[in-house]
């Protein structure tokens, strides 16, 4: 009895304790609690990223330190000015609130400072904007007033400033800021695919809108965003680096030949083949598939840019801009989202008044999809699993590409041209029939006690993906659009995601990098089939289409070249910078294999490999086209003042 005496009086004490600090202090709840309904509502209701749910501690932790610091600033000065101080912070409070659930609710992305630099040609959808507004924001909008005016009222009546508890507020506040992003856990130096689940990489990098809001909270997300935008010293220019773009960049003349605008005015269907090695494209595994690559322009001797940041990702990347990610320094392709590409596929095709989307089966903040695709110039990136139709894993399916209504409807439009950019999944991992793709695809079917292999299974989800590619043709084909569709077809990657590395070596070269040996075709229904044995890569994918549609009109813009041009000399390279012609395979500077070559070509390729690298890399770090495009607005500034 005692013992629960002692535990009662506890709790009694500490009861009380806790009740009259409330009662003392209440007034700073009333004060915080306008601050937190709108940071929390903000990432409750956009879900920025789901893998970051908005009870994780980092940015409440940030919301509750900023929180302070108004409080304190309020409480450190006499009432009459913590009154107006209360005031500025709740209106702008209010108003980054209301801009960003705004911009949220019609781009999905949470608004940028840099926008700024476009408010001209936004002003003119203001008023639509608003008319669009969601109703739970104007909701939120109310109780925040209400509750706003109610920590006004509790503002306590201070007669004197406090300068030594304002000091002692910074003091906190400083320690606060530097210690809360420890505990995202350490970054990610390394180029793998899945830097951009890092949170700490998101914080640092702050080039995510959505994923920066979800680790930051509202109010730390703005004042970042706003010090990166505007206060942020820009990395110190390397003259030589500069005058190197330059001289890449100077006039140059027509690029014309017999391919030139042959596909001019018709749609265009990009086909990225999640894992869809060469050995598997035959005529009984995947037969539609082999029919468009022996019916059309078959580039046999094509090889995907592999490396730790990324495959699938990459791909999109270097066919959308026509560049890789960086080789001479650290950063993922999907972390440019911020840079200028004009003169990439989506922007060119939308200026000839295309309609551009993207299809796929995930969300669009993996890899950060729907931001990328927005900065290239899509219309919109369309992910099955963001629709919410799915109860399950069926959206893995390829064919649910083509079934699903939304997607459908979206794909095949009658009465514009388009552009479509399909990126299929099935032939993903595992491949497994206890697991996956294979699973769904053979449990009701299989015979019991049948076994598969791991190639037994790689085999049966590519044939998924070729059944995908025979409805697309039905479709098109339905909607009277098979005549006037070019499919532009290759993989992302060849299969290293396989665990039996020697199912490889039964169909491929294994020993060094042409073990990247993939598909790559160009098909349009009547085109004279023709197999182009020069070496291509993902580099060329882009020049070359844009030269058939008649709009490839700065080859310098691109690392790679159109590879129908007759004066084209094929080469690819790696990440380590060995590269192969279809001759020699060069590794370390060096020839490895039996081809032949002078050494004064050699040097010649090995140089001119240093030299695409550089341009590569320096693009992107300078974000140069953004300098190309202010000097033409200048010419033409210029030019208009002559006239």
């Amino acid at each position: 009895m005692k013992k629960i005496d002692k535990i009662k009086n506890f709790t009694k004490k500490y009861t009380i304790i806790i009740r009259d600090f409330l009662i003392k202090y209440i007034y700073i709840i009333y004060m915080a609690l306008p601050f937190l309904i709108l940071d929390l509502s903000t990432r409750i209701f956009a879900k920025p990223i789901d893998s970051f749910g908005f009870y994780q501690p980092v940015p409440n932790l940030f919301t509750i330190l900023w929180i302070f610091l108004f409080i304190s600033l309020v409480l450190s000065f006499k009432k009459k000015y913590g009154n107006i101080i209360y005031i500025i912070f709740l209106t702008l409070s209010l108003i980054i609130f209301y801009v960003n659930n705004v911009y949220y609710g019609l781009t999905n992305n949470f608004f940028d400072f840099s926008l700024l630099e476009m408010a001209s040609e936004g002003s003119s959808y203001i008023i639509d904007a608003i008319k669009s507004t969601n109703l739970w924001i104007y909701v939120v909008s109310i109780i925040t007033i209400y509750t706003g005016i109610n920590g006004y009222k509790h503002i306590p009546n201070y007669n004197t400033n406090n300068y030594k508890f304002l000091l002692k507020t910074f003091i906190v506040f400083l320690v606060g800021h530097f210690t809360i992003p420890f505990l995202l856990g350490p970054s990610n130096s390394d180029l793998s695919w899945n830097t951009w689940r890092n949170f700490k990489n998101i914080y640092i990098n702050f080039n995510d809108n959505n994923k920066s809001m979800a680790v930051a909270g509202l109010y730390e997300y703005t004042v970042r965003n706003f010090y990166i935008t505007f206060l942020k010293e820009e990395e110190v220019s390397d003259d030589s680096e500069l005058e190197f773009l330059k001289d890449v960049f100077l006039e140059e003349e027509e690029h014309n030949n017999e391919y030139t605008g042959i596909f001019a005015g018709k749609n265009l269907i990009f086909l990225q083949l999640e894992g869809i090695d060469d050995w598997l494209v035959t005529e009984e595994g995947m037969p539609n598939l082999y029919k468009l690559m022996n019916e059309g322009i078959n580039f046999t001797n094509h090889y995907s840019y592999y490396n730790g940041g990324g495959s699938t990702f990459n791909s999109e990347f270097a066919v959308n801009t026509g560049y890789l990610t960086p080789i001479t320094y650290t950063k993922n392709a999907y972390t440019f989202n911020k840079n200028n590409f004009d003169y990439g596929m989506a922007k060119l095709f939308k200026e000839l008044g295309y309609k551009i989307n993207a299809f796929h089966m995930n969300s669009s903040e993996y890899y950060s999809r729907g931001i990328n695709y927005k900065n290239w110039g899509y219309d919109k990136y369309f992910g099955l699993k963001d629709l919410g139709d799915y109860k399950d894993e069926t959206y893995y399916l390829d064919t649910e590409l083509i079934k699903n209504e939304t997607f459908y409807e979206n794909m095949f439009p009658t009465d514009t041209n388009f552009v479509n950019y399909i990126i299929t999944y099935s032939n993903h991992i595992p491949f497994s029939q206890s697991k996956g793709v294979c699973k769904m695809l053979t449990e009701d079917t299989l015979e019991e006690g049948t076994t598969l292999s791991e190639e037994d299974c790689t085999r049966i989800q590519a044939k998924e993906t070729d059944d995908m590619i025979g409805m697309l043709l039905q479709a098109l084909e339905d909607n009277n659009l098979l005549d006037n569709t070019v499919i532009v077809a290759y993989a992302d990657h060849y299969l290293y995601t396989l665990t039996d590395k020697t199912i490889l070596a039964k169909y491929k070269e294994t020993s060094n990098n042409l073990i990247n040996h993939t598909p790559f075709f160009i098909w349009s229904n009547g085109i004279e089939s023709k197999s182009i044995t020069s070496v291509t890569s993902q580099l060329n994918i882009l020049p070359t289409v844009l030269n058939l549609f008649g709009i490839y009109e700065h080859p310098s813009y691109y690392i790679g070249t159109d590879a129908l041009d007759p004066n084209y000399e094929g080469i690819a390279f790696f990440s380590d910078y060995s590269w192969y012609d279809g001759n020699v395979y060069v590794d370390g500077g060096v020839v490895t294999n039996n081809g032949k070559i002078s050494d004064e070509e050699l040097e010649e390729k090995n140089n001119y490999i240093n030299y695409i690298i550089k341009k590569n890399d320096l693009v992107l770090k300078y974000d140069y086209f953004k300098t190309i495009e202010k000097e033409t607005v200048t010419k033409e500034e210029d030019t208009n003042e002559e006239t």
